[in-house]
């Protein structure tokens, strides 16, 4: 009774352990008050060679493959196959030595996922050639094995087409946009050791020993490996901070397989190869001895292990999942556009099902060359406008070339292209200024002084709220000028050769209607005059980024000007909350530990504020303009509980990163099943 007594506190003070605070954390589970304890009388596995205990999956969580998948172990507790103490055998052994036993278990296999509609993971006990089934659950499984699986399910008429779009969770889809090895031939000469392939994928780190040092070494931006024995329920953190892991215990179902298979994390577990020193922080290898530091790559779709650093390339995608992202775009309402600053983003976003671009950040192309960012510096330090004319005009045939390479890429699909919008100290480097000031004195004909007094004007105490977006193009106005002229000639340049364009031209931070008047007419006034010196014409919109909350308040008068709203819920959040992007991570750690916040609102939309003002200003503004097309072209894009409100909210369409166009728009598709649309 007092074993018993103590198992049970054990359970309950379990809730409160450090490491489960730490997954509750990782796996953003707030809320609940505890754990319940079950007492079951057992059976026991340990009896001798007539009896055993095993874990296995339906279908193999891996791959996906239609086979049973799982480990057994003869003359065993449950606990030393899932523990990583002894490296327990393949299941098809159990045929062999149980062939009565396995055959039952075969046949409970097929019942079990027929009545649950889904893979499923299971233990068993084999006590004197007797099976009993003692659980199962939903199995983890990879991003490849939970996309073939929804699709096998549905060729095999086990669900329907909507069951399987909420089988597949939005973080699978983000782990099959993981990168893979290049070239895995080019490093067999390097293979130092092979294990299990515990978790597929490739990772590229630094070994570390502890799960502290590997939350320690991410935390300073760092790739690490993280290589133990074996690892415990304590280590979640460290796994999780982690690129990949390497056990030299454990089989495919231990702690580290199945958590790594969780997080789509790359594993090798059971590397018997390798001896793991955890005092003197070294990994032997046959001679050699690697220490902490040393770079090792990992394949956990093999179970190799390689030295040093090998180059990685983006996956490819499975014809698997061609099908299910189709049957997800039949499903979902809400479009998905992509964050594209360049001609080679906007045919990846185009390759990945993105439906238009939805913000172009013409910033970011100023960067693209030496030239480019001269041109802009010369702009900067001009005292004339006159010689702030001369150094834009250098940047149009720039800007120009570049909206024509991803209005080619975007053939019939719109592209929106947002105003310059940070504060021109951005283009000047941290530092030392001495050389830039040498550079713009030959070629402006100033003096040291003249350049460094006119920098000096333009610095800023808080520059994220000072003279950028529309301020910028207010205060000069020849910038939004360029900027709307090699818009528009690119787009009639590629018109004439049979590309259908479609530019959505916006206006960054605005805050008053008169602000966002004043750049529309600015807009229209260079369109018409381009359309007049080439004789072409053609349709465009003209809107603004809301990021600004008082622009929410007062949507109804802003969008008398304005074609289409744009939520920057990036810069929404920063000003709604007056949180610096910059410096929240002085303070946000300590929030999140504490719950003063259930997540870093920069990752995940805050519904209750932010999201109540985007609410009043979709209302507001269609109010006004019943029309009125809204998007989202934050980070929260591609984040699929905000994507869920945007939907519900009536936006029209999310713009998020190429890489997770599919993520949004299972997202989107989701949302729909849920609500029977």
């Amino acid at each position: 009774m007092k074993q018993l007594e103590l198992a049970i506190k054990a359970v309950f003070n379990s809730w409160d352990s450090p490491r489960a605070i730490k997954y509750r954390s990782i796996n953003k589970i707030y809320g609940l008050k505890g754990t319940a304890v079950n007492i079951q009388s057992m059976v026991f596995g340990n009896m001798g060679t007539t009896s055993g205990t095993g874990v296995l999956f339906t279908r193999n969580p891996s791959t996906g493959e239609k086979k049973l998948y799982g480990e057994f172990l003869i003359n065993a507790q449950g606990e030393d196959v899932v523990s990583g103490i002894r490296t327990p055998e393949d299941l098809e052994m159990m045929k062999t030595c149980m062939p009565e036993a396995y055959k039952e278990l075969e046949e409970n296999c097929e019942i079990l996922e027929k009545h649950y509609k889904d893979m499923m993971d299971i233990e068993f006990t084999v006590q004197e050639n007797r099976l009993w089934m003692l659980q199962c659950r939903s199995g983890k499984r990879t991003g490849k094995g939970a996309v073939k699986i929804a699709v096998d399910m549905v060729n095999e008429g086990l669900i329907d087409i909507r069951s399987a779009i909420k089988m597949v969770e939005p973080r699978h889809l983000d782990q099959l946009l993981h990168p893979q090895f290049e070239d895995p031939s080019a490093y067999k000469d390097k293979v130092i050791a092979t294990g299990l392939p515990a978790s597929p994928g490739a990772a590229v780190g630094q070994i570390v020993f502890t799960a502290d040092d590997a939350e320690a070494w991410h935390g300073e931006g760092k790739s690490v490996i993280l290589v133990r024995t074996e690892t415990s329920a304590e280590d979640v953190g460290g796994m999780h901070a982690a690129a990949g892991i390497l056990t030299e215990r454990g089989g495919m179902t231990s702690h580290a397989a199945v958590v790594a298979r969780g997080w789509g994390k790359c594993c090798v577990s059971g590397c018997s190869d390798i001896l793991v020193n955890d005092t003197e922080k070294v990994v032997v290898v046959g001679d050699n001895v690697f220490p902490e530091g040393e770079w090792i790559s990992l394949n956990g779709s093999t179970g190799e292990v390689i030295l040093g650093k090998q180059p990685l390339s983006p996956p490819t995608l499975s014809d698997d999942l061609a099908t299910f992202m189709s049957w997800a775009d039949e499903i979902r309402h809400l479009k998905v556009m992509a964050n594209v600053d360049t001609p080679a983003d906007a045919l990846t976003a185009r390759q990945n099902g993105a439906q238009g671009i939805g913000l172009c950040r013409t910033e970011h192309m100023f960067f693209a060359s030496d030239e480019r960012i001269k041109a802009v510096r010369l702009m900067i330090v001009a005292i004339t406008p006159e010689q702030r004319k001369a150094a834009i005009d250098l940047l149009l045939p720039y800007q120009r070339s570049d909206f024509e390479g991803i209005f080619r890429a975007m053939d019939g699909l719109p592209v929106t292209i947002r105003l310059l919008d940070p504060p021109l100290h951005e283009f000047l480097p941290e530092g030392d200024l001495h050389h830039v000031v040498k550079e713009l004195t030959c070629e402006t004909g100033m003096n040291e002084e003249e350049i460094f007094s006119r920098i000096e004007k333009l610095t800023e105490v808080n520059p994220m709220l000072g003279c950028r977006g529309c301020r910028l193009g207010i205060s000069y106005p020849e910038l939004t000028e360029m900027q709307v002229r090699a818009i528009f000639e690119a787009a009639v340049s590629v018109s004439n050769h049979g590309i259908k364009v479609l530019p959505e031209v916006m206006v960054p931070l605005v805050g008053t209607p008169q602000e966002l008047k004043h750049q529309v007419r600015l807009i229209r006034n260079v369109a018409a005059k381009v359309f007049s010196e080439t004789g072409s014409s053609l349709s465009y919109k003209v809107g603004t980024m809301i990021e600004v909350p008082r622009a929410t308040l007062i949507a109804d008068e802003i969008a008398e000007e304005a074609e289409f709203f744009s939520f920057g819920t990036n810069d929404l959040t920063q000003m709604t909350f007056g949180y610096s992007r910059d410096d929240v991570g002085k303070f946000l750690p300590i929030y999140l530990s504490t719950g003063i916040l259930q997540n870093d609102p920069f990752e995940v939309l805050d519904q209750k504020g932010v999201g109540q003002l985007i609410k009043i200003c979709i209302e507001k503004g269609r109010a006004t303009r019943p029309n009125l097309e809204v998007g989202i072209c934050g980070e929260h894009g591609g984040e699929p509980s905000s994507v869920a409100f945007f939907a519900k909210v009536g936006i029209d369409y999310v713009s998020c990163s190429p890489y997770r166009v599919p993520i949004a728009s299972l997202a989107a598709a989701q949302v729909a099943v849920e609500d029977g649309s």
